[in-house]
Formats: structure tokens, C-alpha cells, sequence
């Protein structure tokens, strides 16, 4: 268990939070969130014992191995395969001790120890890691530092995954991921057996992986039961019944209801339309836990509306000539098109992006612009183009050399440049900071053709929340690549499919895209299967060792089925107990009788918990053993 007593945390002269105390039991799946600089990373250090509390103590059980992702990856030219291997410390220990080793006693614990980590299958789970990541399986063998920084950031993610860490901390770690690359992240992390702690601004990722929230907020730290959706309501509840803000959001949420009539009439686009009519009623749950948000502004109407924006005929894009990355390409864009851009990894989303906003040329067929054609295009290269001597009041008046301080403030102080932030040089800033910025800049120029490529990464909920909302209101055009299931779904009423270089209409919603991708890699995956069997015994010997072997498991898989059923019902009831005891009355002079009632019931359940999570992974490791075999 992990435990915070009365703990607090100052960074300079900022209080990042004081008097914290809760418990993470073992096992949790929690969700950290909070504004950025609210403390959310510097917490994470707290734990790594990168630096001491400034008062109170947190505790963590006594050999617990943390993992987590490194912020820096060496130019090593050891393979990517090797280096997420490291991750596995005593995976490495062992072997090195088994290559020096020549007494037979002595390599024969050794083999044992490496058996019962799973060691002799560490290069197959690591190869999975590296897939489900993207990474092709020419490239697993390629050096470590032949990758880009966003690839090698997938490694160092790969290498904390791989270690059988008892805690695993992670910090955004969909912020370098494409959205296949999310969904298999998310799976993984929910059979995860140790205890997560997750700072994300994925609303749907948190939802899907994490069943607690820790929020940090006003220099207080708060555990809440739930997953985030559920988090938000009940914030959302408490700042709605302040009368000013609700108002507010009230006002918000009639613009949201004009889009949704408007859309609704689109009868062509029935099955779109009831994916974002369901995104759009959930808006309107969250939208009041946002209502105090520092960021508010809107997309200008565009100055003009050529229809079509792009008209395309038998055009192929890419880098060289002879090498197209997306080829026979039919089409025209609109105004008012509202398109997510789906596609596995290297499929050529970002590409398509480029030659729509002109940066990649169409190396046949012909492109055709609209001459009021007016594209803001937003991309990683944007963010690292900015001037960093220069302010974001600087910024904008190389676009409009007329605005005034006072409007380009009140302009700025929308994305989150208030007061004298406005002023200050962008060197110092964070990646959200310039995300916002570059964003600003795209919104400044009133384009009616939006091309956003991962627009949210760097970004927290609030700016998210933000641009949802401004690009709701959007009267133009726009194609977005992006790993946010919920900006896509509230703001997208057509998917595109870009795969084996052809760009088709995706006539289903995300989740029909998530089954795509599953079954995408399970015909992969039977490929491989049965080009590893032709060389094995006759299909009918498979089937009969199949047969003996699941009779053999049967009894196994029932027990510790039934012990994982009991751990369940235990977690539940203990959680129960837990929101009963976060209940301040409780502690009332009054109520000390049913305190020490409700804690000593909470003592027996923490107690036949360990013991059945004991039994059953005892009997989980027994079944594995047996399949094995």
C-alpha cells in the first residue's frame, strides 16, 4: 500500500499541495490529474525519491520495483529488441550470471529462477511490446539510435512496460502514440497486475484503465472511487450550483444544441450521427466541470466559403518519386466537411496531411486549390518553428503588424496568456504553452480549411475541453489526425481510412474501427501461425494434444476463476468501505461507535483480500505452469 501522511510539497516559492494523507492499495489502477503545474509530475518524483517531501511522509511497501518512462534515451547502438530487454533487470542479471557460471548445481537454480520469470519467452513479450507500439518487425533489430525522438520515446515506454514492476508510473504516455497504438496501450495497462498510477489528458484512455482519480486542485490532493467520466460529474454537480458559472454553461451548451440540430438533419450520415450525438450529450454532463476553465475563445466566421476548398484527380503523394505513400486519389473537399482521419501506423495519415496543406507535392494526378482558399495547418514542425526570443504579443503581430497590446491581449488571454504572460519571451515555455501558442496563431488567421495534426498533444483537459468546444462552432472545414477518441467523436461526422495506400470512407464509428484493428491483427496473426505450424505434427495430433491439455487445465481454470471472482467481490466491498470512511460525519464524536465498527470491518476484508489474492495468484501461476507443459 502506498501511503501519504500528512504530506506537502513546495517547489520554490510555489506550494504545490499540503496536508495530504491517503492510501493507494495495492493493485489500484489510478488516474492522476490536475491542471498543468499543479504538481502532477513533481509527485511522481516524490515517489522515485528524486526529492524529499517538505513535510509529512509517504511510505511504500519494502521491495516494491517502480517502473517508469525515462525522459531521456541514449544513442546506443544496441538493438531496440535489447534495449527494451533491459527493462527487465533480473532478467539480465540472470543471464549474465548464466554465461559465467560453469558449476552445474549453481545453473541449475539459475535456469530455474529464469523459468519462473517467464525468461525464456522474454524475447517474444518484448517483440509484442514493440508491435503493439508500431514498430514493424524489420525494425526490432534496428539500433536504438536510428530512431527519431518520438520512436525512441515508444522505447524507453516499451522498456517500463517490460520490467515486472510492483508500481508503474506513467506520465502521458499516449503524447508520441497514434491511435492504434493507443487502443493496444489500453489493454494492456487494464491486464496490468501491479499498481498504476496514470497522469493523462485522454479522457477516454482514463476512463477505459482507471477506476480512481487522484485530482489535484487548489493545493489539495483528493482520491475519488470511479473512473474519470464519473469524477467529472461530481465536479461538475458542485460548480453548477454556483449560479454565475452555470448560467455561463448553459449559454455554451445552446451553441453546442444549434450544431447538433444542424446535423442532425444530415439523414446521409445516419450512423456518424449517432456517435456524436452521443459524444454531444456527454459534453453536456462534463462541460459545467469546465465552467471555470482559463481558456475561452472561438474560431472567427471565414472571410469566404469556396466550394469545393480541394479537388483531387488520380493524385499520389510521398516522398519520392516511385514510392507513393498514398496513391489514387479521387476527391473533393467541402466546406463544412467535418472528417477524423483514421489508419494503422505508417499508413500515411500524416502524409496525406502534408500534401493537403501543400508541403508535400502530389507526384501525379492534379491537386486543385480554390483560390480564396484559406488553410491553417497545425503540426509538431509549428510548435518547434516558433520564434523562442520572441513573445506570443510578438507572434501575432508578425501576422497583423496593426493589432493593438490591448487586443492582441484580450486575444491571447483566451488560449491562456493572461496579464503579463502575454510578454514574455517563448523560450521558457512548456509544450503545452507553445502548443497553445501555435494554436492561437492558426485561429488568428481565420482559416476555412483546418488541417490538424495531433493538435492535443502537450495539452490538458481544459484547453482540450476548449477546443472541442471552439471547433464545435467552426464554420469551416477541417480533417484532424488524432489519438483522442473524444475530440474525434465530438467534433468529426465523417472517418476516413487511410490503408495499403489507398484513402476509403469509413462507414462505421471508433468502435467499429477498434474491431477493424482486431481483426486486422488477428488474420495477421493466424498468418503467422500457420506458417509457424508447417513443419509441425498433422493437424489431427495438434487437435487431440489440444483436447487432453484443456480437459488437464479445466479443473485449474475453475479455481482460480473462482478465487479471481472472490478477489472481485473482496475489492468491491472494501471500496465500499473506503467512501463510507472518506465521509468527514463519520468521524463526529457522536458516530466513534460505528467508526471502529466500519474500520474493524475494513481490517477483516483488507485481510481475506491478501490472503485470496494470495491463493489465487498462487493458483494462476500453477495454471500457467501447467499450459506450459
Amino acid at each position: 500500500m502506498i501511503r501519504f501522511e500528512n504530506v506537502s510539497l513546495q517547489r520554490g516559492v510555489k506550494l504545490l499541495f499540503e496536508e495530504a494523507s491517503l492510501a493507494i492499495h495495492p493493485g489500484q489502477n489510478v488516474g492522476l490529474t490536475g491542471r498543468n503545474g499543479t504538481g502532477k509530475s513533481s509527485l511522481f518524483a516524490l515517489l522515485l525519491q528524486q526529492y524529499p517531501t517538505d513535510a509529512g511522509e509517504i511510505s511504500l511497501p519494502g521491495g516494491w520495483v517502480i517502473a517508469h518512462v525515462a525522459q531521456e534515451t541514449p544513442a546506443t547502438t544496441s538493438s531496440a529488441l535489447d534495449y527494451v530487454l533491459d527493462g527487465d533487470e533480473e532478467l539480465r542479471l540472470l543471464q549474465t550470471e548464466l554465461e559465467n557460471t560453469t558449476d552445474g548445481g549453481h545453473l541449475g537454480e539459475l535456469h530455474a529462477r529464469l523459468d519462473a520469470i517467464d525468461g525464456y519467452r522474454a524475447e517474444s513479450r518484448a517483440a509484442r511490446l514493440l508491435h503493439g507500439l508500431g514498430f514493424q518487425s524489420e525494425e526490432i533489430r534496428q539500433a536504438v539510435s536510428s530512431f527519431s525522438g518520438g520512436w525512441r520515446m515508444r522505447l524507453n515506454l516499451a522498456r517500463a512496460l517490460m520490467c515486472r514492476s510492483d508500481l508503474l508510473l506513467l506520465d502521458e504516455p499516449t503524447n508520441h502514440l497514434d491511435l492504434d497504438a493507443v487502443m493496444w496501450l489500453e489493454e494492456w495497462l487494464r491486464k496490468y497486475q501491479g499498481t498504476l498510477l496514470l497522469i493523462s489528458h485522454d479522457r477516454d484512455f482514463l476512463d477505459s484503465v482507471c477506476k480512481h482519480i487522484l485530482n489535484i486542485e487548489h493545493q489539495r490532493l483528493t482520491l475519488y472511487t470511479g473512473n474519470y467520466s464519473s469524477f467529472e460529474k461530481v465536479r461538475a454537480e458542485r460548480l453548477a450550483n454556483q449560479q454565475a458559472e452555470h448560467e455561463k454553461q448553459q449559454r455554451e451548451m445552446a451553441h453546442m444544441q444549434q450544431y447538433v440540430d444542424r446535423f442532425r438533419a444530415q439523414a446521409t450520415k445516419a450512423k456518424q450521427a449517432q456517435s456524436r450525438l452521443k459524444a454531444l450529450q456527454r459534453m453536456k454532463l462534463i462541460s459545467p466541470a469546465h465552467v471555470d476553465s482559463p481558456f475561452h475563445f472561438k474560431f472567427l466566421v471565414p472571410e469566404h466559403q469556396p466550394d469545393p476548398l480541394l479537388t483531387m484527380e488520380d493524385v499520389s503523394t510521398g516522398y519520392a518519386k516511385g514510392a507513393p505513400v498514398v496513391q489514387d486519389l479521387n476527391l473533393n473537399i467541402h466546406a463544412g466537411d467535418r472528417v477524423g482521419l483514421l489508419g494503422p501506423n505508417g499508413a500515411g495519415k500524416s502524409t496525406f496531411i502534408k500534401l493537403l496543406a501543400r508541403m508535400l507535392p502530389a507526384l501525379s494526378g492534379q491537386l486543385t486549390q480554390a483560390k480564396e482558399c484559406n488553410i491553417g495547418y497545425f503540426a509538431q514542425h509549428q510548435v518547434d518553428q516558433l520564434n523562442t526570443e520572441h513573445t506570443p504579443l510578438d507572434h501575432l503581430r508578425q501576422l497583423n503588424p496593426q493589432v493593438s497590446d490591448q487586443q492582441g491581449r484580450n486575444f491571447l488571454g483566451g488560449f491562456g496568456f493572461q496579464g503579463e504572460r502575454a510578454l514574455d519571451i517563448v523560450a521558457p515555455f512548456s509544450g503545452g504553452e507553445k502548443a497553445r501558442l501555435a494554436l492561437a496563431l492558426i485561429v488568428y488567421q481565420r482559416p476555412n480549411l483546418l488541417l490538424l495534426d495531433e493538435p492535443t498533444n502537450h495539452l490538458d483537459i481544459e484547453m482540450r475541453q476548449a477546443l472541442v468546444e471552439a471547433l464545435q462552432e467552426f464554420q469551416g472545414a477541417m480533417l484532424i489526425v488524432s489519438h483522442d477518441r473524444f475530440l474525434l467523436r465530438a467534433t468529426c461526422d465523417q472517418l476516413w481510412l487511410v490503408d495499403d495506400q489507398r484513402l476509403l470512407d469509413f462507414k462505421g464509428d471508433l468502435d467499429d474501427y477498434r474491431r477493424w484493428l482486431a481483426n486486422r491483427d488477428n488474420s495477421s496473426n493466424a498468418e503467422e501461425s500457420r506458417q509457424d505450424g508447417a513443419n509441425a505434427s498433422s493437424r489431427k495430433d495438434k487437435k487431440r494434444q489440444q483436447a487432453q491439455q484443456r480437459r488437464q487445465l479445466q479443473p485449474l481454470k475453475k479455481k482460480a476463476g473462482k478465487l479471481e471472482a472472490s478477489v472481485e467481490k473482496l475489492q468491491q466491498q472494501s471500496e465500499a468501505l473506503e467512501e463510507q470512511l472518506a465521509d468527514s460525519g463519520i468521524y463526529q464524536e457522536q458516530r466513534k461507535q460505528e467508526l471502529k465498527q466500519l474500520l474493524e470491518e475494513k481490517g477483516g476484508i483488507d485481510s481475506e483480500l491478501a490472503e485470496t489474492e494470495e491463493r489465487w495468484m498462487q493458483a494462476m501461476e500453477e495454471l500457467e505452469a501447467a499450459q506450459q507443459t
